[in-house]
């Protein structure tokens, strides 16, 4: 085949670039920044096998890629574009998804007991878990050196490993979190799990959410769009986030 590649390494090749390039039908759009919380619609359209185009920018986009405010005016990833449908919010994006294109068992519907619970944990994902997270990387790793601050970091480290004490007890009683099977509560849930790693808190994980990482970590549906978003960044020429 050429380079190395067995003919199953060429062919997944083939269907992300199909992914990220469009094939010239009208599709999903994703606005992805890597590692950023765009993440989470990506995981979910890859686990649901959904059709999309993948638009890699810089982080923060509302810097280097001052264009892409034309588009969205708050100059925040995501921005997912379905037809008329303009979303920015990353949970409401994997809502919408796995209703507008399903049915799926990634979605719990409104019948079933463990509804609000999922509900729930689909805003606690970023409201309670990813909010603190920014904090910490804004004043660890975004501000001047002058503007840094250990202080806010630490404390907003701490408010967010003490919200994460839920996740560890939900995952001590269960392998995922509503309705006895995988859902997007999994998926945003674990984008958090994901951003904390990269911003040094996973070592502070406890036992549960260690484990409910890994688990997370080895499905294939993660794997993909992990895959898609590395080479998403090199066909585009757009920097990974260090």
């Amino acid at each position: 085949m050429g380079h190395g590649l067995s003919w199953f390494e060429t062919r997944e090749d083939a269907l992300l670039t199909m992914r990220i390039e469009g094939d010239g039908t009208d599709m999903i759009t994703l606005y992805h920044c890597h590692a950023a919380r765009s993440f989470r619609p990506l995981w979910m359209l890859e686990e649901m096998g959904l059709p999309y185009e993948l638009k890699m920018l810089p982080f923060p986009p509302r810097v280097f890629a001052k264009e892409y405010l034309a588009l969205n005016p708050l100059g925040t990833i995501p921005l997912m574009i379905d037809g008329e449908t303009k979303m920015t919010e990353s949970t409401g994006i994997c809502h919408y998804l796995g209703t507008r294109y399903g049915p799926t068992p990634l979605v719990v519907g409104d019948d079933d007991p463990a509804y609000g619970a999922f509900l729930n944990w689909m805003y606690f994902s970023d409201a309670t878990l990813t909010f603190p997270q920014t904090l910490v990387l804004r004043y660890t790793q975004l501000e001047p050196e002058e503007r840094r601050n250990p202080q806010v970091a630490t404390d907003y480290a701490k408010w967010f490993l003490g919200r994460l004490r839920a996740v560890e007890a939900a995952t001590g009683k269960a392998e995922n979190l509503a309705a006895g099977r995988f859902t997007a509560a999994d998926i945003v849930i674990g984008y958090a799990l994901r951003l904390a790693e990269s911003i040094g808190l996973a070592r502070d994980f406890g036992p549960n959410v260690a484990a409910y990482w890994r688990r997370l970590q080895a499905r294939e549906g993660y794997k993909r769009a992990v895959a898609a978003e590395e080479l998403a960044g090199e066909q585009q020429n757009v920097a990974r986030r260090s």
